[in-house]
């Protein structure tokens, strides 16, 4: 695929996902195969005994769960609904896609992917316990709750994990076909992000127009969540030596996973405020790379 048609593909497959999402939704059980096989071609490529935590993960991922869980206490006592929204959207593990984007802003690509792996698994091992107490389940009981959680979750973000480590030691040339065929993920990620917005969208139409400020006001928090991530993730990334790595780690967030957690384990309509970190997202690192593409020519 070309450099130009990737460029593009993202916001065609969410304006096809906006104008077919009776289709997309018919299909939305594609979406955690889909969210599986995206992390395990990732993971493929990763090389786990040369990667090395920095203080600067810990803090990132402090960062991020004392924003997410800031935010849900402040809004939730205006709106729940509204809350849960700005907690996925603070939540969710970082994009599998930022440390390229990072890479090509002049980012460390290689500390980006430790701290990628390493949200992903603090994500997998945390969202059990956060979504039971906030969640749809929250009614059975902490334990109870986490339990039907967990068993969805774990397989969904560490499995890939293991199954790579496992192909990396059992079946080396599994494992580096994978690795030189990244590309995939890509398309993966398209098809992915077809299905799930088109699942927020059918969600949104069924809904009365009472909800109308809900949405705007989801909308609004996602932006306020987007700006807030960059803006801190560069700061923590000024004092260890790479902003854009900071600002990338926290700021590009995994939105498909978060529409998907939003749908399953939040309100539905809690899932317009990934669905728009989507745009805001994009709009930044599109302005971010436009930028960067400008100071070369001069």
């Amino acid at each position: 695929m070309s450099s130009k048609l990737r460029t593009y593909a993202l916001p065609i497959a969410m304006l096809a996902g906006f104008v077919a999402h009776d289709f997309a939704d018919s299909i939305g059980f594609l979406t955690p195969y889909l969210l599986f096989c995206m992390l395990l071609v990732s993971y493929c490529k990763l090389d786990v005994h040369t990667m090395r935590l920095s203080p600067m993960y810990v803090w990132m991922l402090l960062g991020q769960v004392a924003l997410a869980w800031v935010a849900y206490g402040v809004l939730s006592a205006w709106n729940v609904v509204v809350a849960q929204g700005a907690f996925i959207c603070l939540f969710c593990p970082t994009a599998t896609s930022a440390p390229v984007v990072a890479a090509m802003l002049g980012g460390n690509l290689s500390l980006l992917v430790g701290y990628s792996l390493l949200c992903n698994v603090a994500v997998a091992v945390l969202s059990p316990f956060f979504f039971s107490l906030i969640g749809v389940h929250s009614e059975l009981g902490f334990w109870q709750s986490s339990l039907i959680i967990c068993r969805q979750v774990l397989p969904l973000l560490l499995f890939p994990l293991l199954i790579a480590i496992a192909l990396g030691r059992f079946a080396p040339r599994v494992r580096n076909y994978v690795r030189c065929h990244q590309s995939v993920s890509f398309y993966l990620w398209v098809i992915a992000l077809f299905i799930v917005v088109g699942r927020s969208v059918n969600f949104v139409l069924q809904q009365p127009s009472t909800y109308l400020v809900e949405e705007v006001a989801l909308a609004l928090s996602a932006l306020l969540c987007c700006v807030a991530q960059f803006i801190l993730g560069r700061r923590i990334g000024a004092r260890y030596g790479d902003r854009v790595a900071g600002a990338q780690g926290m700021g590009q967030k995994n939105t498909v996973l978060a529409i998907w957690m939003a749908l399953t384990y939040l309100h539905p309509l809690a899932s317009i405020a990934p669905a728009s970190y989507v745009i805001w997202q994009n709009i930044i690192n599109s302005s971010q790379l436009a930028l960067k593409e400008r100071s070369k020519m001069h």
